[in-house]
């Protein structure tokens, strides 16, 4: 298990995470896969140890909002865990992923008050990230704002070749509008502009940077 940086299981000892597996168990989803639904309510958590999910939701409309991707490492579910509301938000198994799965995870954290804090700074952490995405789709056009996004993933993702930084990607191009806010015309039409300027390089599922510190100033 190679949690990513900052994640969850990342900041746990390794007695934690012995004292979390000993409180769940282990569990596996194909891709494509629904792993929780929005709408149901449940009182277990999954802490993610392979394989990365889309957080997602639909407007009225029926239109997919992508809300967030999640890698090793991540906790997710935690809200209705917590609060005992029904799920906001569904999540799909965007590879085959594998997990711990912690049932009445209010209990556990009130056994556990260092990871109760821990998960406290987290949350905190996520709802800085959504008002910074809701700054982004005020103030960036669509092209600025699938740099971003692609800048997370590179962070995130991103292998070293010859040719810049390599991304598998886990996102269909209608997923990664839901993820900008955009038409999937308009994110095909701005991944073709970063494509012209020399910026990235797609392919099925994949996108290579060339030229990170030009896709930052794209994206400002």
């Amino acid at each position: 298990m190679n949690p990513e940086p900052g994640e969850f299981l990342s900041l746990l000892t390794e007695d934690e995470i012995a004292a979390l597996r000993a409180a769940g168990r282990p569990r596996r989803w194909d891709r494509g896969t629904t792993v929780m639904t929005e709408g149901d309510t449940s009182d277990w958590v999954l802490a993610l140890t392979e394989g990365r999910v889309k957080v997602s939701s639909h407007t009225s409309s029926g239109t997919e909002v992508v809300l967030a991707v999640r890698g090793p490492g991540g906790l997710i579910g935690e809200f209705s865990a917590i609060d005992g509301s029904p799920r906001s938000a569904t999540v799909t198994a965007l590879e085959p992923i594998a997990g711990i799965v912690v049932p009445e995870f209010a209990a556990f954290l009130q056994a556990h008050g260092r990871i109760a804090v821990l998960l406290m700074q987290l949350i905190t952490g996520k709802i800085r990230d959504a008002d910074r995405k809701r700054i982004e789709y005020g103030a960036f056009d669509t092209t600025g704002r699938v740099a971003t996004r692609l800048i997370e993933l590179a962070e995130r993702y991103g292998e070293k070749t010859n040719g810049g930084l390599r991304v598998a990607l886990p996102l269909s191009q209608d997923e990664l509008a839901g993820w900008t806010g955009a038409s999937r015309e308009a994110v095909s039409k701005a991944l073709r502009t970063l494509r012209d300027r020399g910026l990235i390089e797609t392919g099925r599922r994949r996108v290579v940077i060339h030229d990170l510190e030009g896709l930052r100033k794209r994206a400002r």
